[in-house]
């Protein structure tokens, strides 16, 4: 059976995160270290991050995944803003130690009229900053759809900023399907030829988590608008087939499509039955 869950909310603390997966039936999540566009962290509770841990540990929940504020840009023309993600992540990646084995995914920023050598150059001096030989959390990029100036709009940009990452080895990458999509991998009718295309620039094993959203936009509109699964244009077949991929379906996957958690249920409910009967 896949590993399915969704995107929480981290307000009430990693316990309360914990129950709501159960509650629908999932066994991994996704959650904001902070609000989603930016300010202080909620201060981490040790005896919450204990209870969550066991509790974690008796409900099968594993590999749960934080996602960075979408307001860092690592690439801004903007020093100021450089320094803000700079400062954010390396506080956020202090914060997973808390929960260690698990991943922290980042958007790579836009590079706003720089240029993406300027842009890559920027995201992979702040990692270099900010990554420690002992940390315990796996930093992921993830796979854009390229609207405007954004980096990682294609395999080869996500392996360049790898490349000039020192310790690689806390390196990953989460792929997006409403993001591939979108940004002109045709995931629907050449699936297989998407994995291989990515394994020859990346490596499939950086592949480390993948976000299962469905698209508002057809192939290549380089948009950014999710979908329900199965009410978009990538469709419910090209998703079951995603679950089911040998090189993929022993991956974490995580919801982010425009839901309530009775909608998550529904969607974990759905893509579990869609692995078990391929």
């Amino acid at each position: 059976m896949i590993k399915i869950g969704c995107h929480l909310s981290s307000s009430k603390g990693y316990l309360a995160m914990g129950k709501d997966a159960v509650k629908i039936n999932a066994d991994t999540f996704q959650f904001f270290t902070r609000n989603p566009r930016g300010g202080n962290a909620k201060a981490i509770d040790p005896e919450d991050v204990k209870k969550f841990l066991d509790f974690a540990a008796e409900h099968n929940i594993s590999k749960i995944l934080a996602h960075a504020p979408y307001t860092l840009n690592a690439c801004s023309a903007d020093p100021g803003l450089r320094e803000f993600a700079c400062n954010t992540m390396a506080d956020d990646l202090s914060r997973m130690e808390y929960t260690p084995g698990n991943c922290y995914n980042f958007h790579p920023g836009s590079h706003v009229k720089q240029g993406v050598e300027v842009g890559i150059s920027y995201i992979a001096d702040m990692l270099n900053q900010i990554l420690k030989p002992k940390q315990r959390t796996t930093v992921l990029l993830e796979t854009m759809s390229g609207k405007g100036s954004e980096i990682g709009r294609n395999f080869e940009e996500l392996r360049e900023i790898l490349d000039r990452v020192t310790l690689s080895s806390h390196m990953g990458v989460c792929l997006d399907t409403c993001h591939v999509w979108d940004g002109g991998y045709d995931i629907v009718n050449h699936l297989d030829e998407v994995v291989a295309e990515f394994d020859r620039v990346v490596g499939l094993s950086r592949l480390k988590a993948i976000h299962l959203n469905d698209s508002q936009n057809p192939l290549g509109a380089h948009k950014d608008r999710h979908a329900k699964i199965g009410e978009g244009h990538i469709g419910f077949e090209a998703m079951k087939r995603i679950v089911n991929h040998p090189a993929l379906k022993d991956l974490p996957f995580y919801l982010e499509t425009p839901n309530e958690l009775d909608g998550y249920a529904r969607e974990i409910q759905m893509m579990h039955e869609a692995s078990m009967n391929s």
